[in-house]
């Protein structure tokens, strides 16, 4: 779904250049895209993001609620509006988003390409569910709920302290697809005068990074920043891990940003994160491990576990993609397993009152 038909001819190409894919139909519109959807019935849908009338956005939302089908989104631009809209949509129900390829003259158009097509056929093995009663935004703009304070209580989240009596560091998250919107419910759901700094491995493709944290700060009223390395993570702030590089804390606590290679082809690795971790002696961290494809972070999530942490993993049923969190359940790595609001609620009781590590190292 493309408004432009020289980017149709062209998304139309690079998805016919696939052998495992076919392009089933196209629409210039998200009217005629969610009507199409109704009647071709894809495995997947490729939609641009801004267009007149109808938007991606409100065709998410329409084809979630009506004709549930995965979804990958291709952004024009990184500018804030689009980035913001981009992620709206996924909040509503789109499964991934990339930047729309280079044309066939630039020496990265392939690597794009490659990578689009690629993500489709992913995508298209997800299995969505109807999402329904997202009510739209003022003047167009994506849902923005305001903070209503902590999540309530729900069984099987009592909190418990982490490292055998210790009150917390921090709290390390790791995500991937479907991770967007369960990070924003999460962060939604704590308290204004959270007391622990939160560090984030959101596997995500190269240039949203910026516009991820800008759109979790409006959403959710945190302050959300990508992680330069060398500071002192400070209570009530979320740091993102930057674009193509690793992220972790040294053995000082300090957020440590480095060059260091990929693990199972990912940088930034939730693996890396909770791996550093584990090997900082002084840090006692909670660790959290979101809806996303493969195994990132789950061996990792059981070495923490092991040496004292507590541990949480994301439940099957809010799941968009039950891999990563799968896996560390099936390991037994996770001391807790609940929905994303049972998680804001687990973080907002074990850290009331608890030092951050900012406050205790001074």
């Amino acid at each position: 779904m493309d408004d432009s038909a020289v980017s149709r001819e062209f998304l139309s190409h690079i998805v016919d250049s696939d052998p495992a894919l076919t392009v089933a139909g196209t629409a210039r519109s998200g009217e005629e895209a969610v009507g199409a959807v109704r009647d071709m019935r894809p495995d997947v849908v490729l939609m641009d993001v801004i267009m007149p009338g109808m938007d991606g956005l409100a065709a998410t939302r329409a084809i979630m609620a009506a004709t549930p089908t995965p979804i990958v989104l291709v952004s024009g631009s990184f500018e804030a509006g689009e980035v913001e809209q981009t992620f709206c949509a996924m909040q509503a129900g789109a499964l991934a988003a990339l930047p729309k390829p280079v044309g066939v003259a630039h020496s990265d158009h392939e690597r794009q390409a490659r990578a689009l097509t690629q993500t489709l056929r992913l995508m298209s093995e997800v299995r969505v569910v109807r999402r329904r009663g997202t009510a739209p935004a003022p003047e167009g703009r994506g849902p923005v709920t305001a903070r209503s304070g902590p999540a309530p209580a729900l069984p099987g989240a009592a909190a418990a302290p982490p490292h055998r009596g210790r009150r917390p560091d921090l709290v390390a998250i790791g995500a991937s697809t479907g991770g967007p919107g369960a990070l924003h419910e999460i962060l939604q759901g704590l308290p204004r005068d959270f007391a622990l700094p939160v560090l984030v491995v959101q596997h995500i493709a190269a240039g949203f990074v910026e516009g991820f944290a800008q759109w979790l700060t409006d959403a959710t009223g945190l302050p959300v920043t990508v992680a330069a390395g060398g500071e002192l993570p400070l209570p009530g702030h979320v740091y993102v891990a930057p674009d193509g590089r690793q992220m972790g804390v040294d053995r000082q606590g300090r957020i440590a940003v480095r060059d260091d290679p990929p693990e199972e082809g990912l940088r930034p690795s939730v693996s890396y994160l909770f791996r550093s971790l584990a090997e900082a002696p002084g840090v006692a961290a909670i660790a959290v491990l979101l809806s996303g494809m493969g195994k990132d972070g789950a061996l990792e999530l059981g070495l923490l576990k092991e040496r004292g942490a507590v541990t949480v993993a994301q439940d099957r049923g809010s799941c968009v993609v039950f891999g990563m969190p799968g896996e560390a359940v099936a390991r037994g790595a996770a001391t807790h397993v609940l929905p994303p609001a049972g998680i804001a609620a687990y973080l907002s009781a074990c850290c009331a009152g608890g030092a951050a590590l900012a406050g205790r190292r001074g």
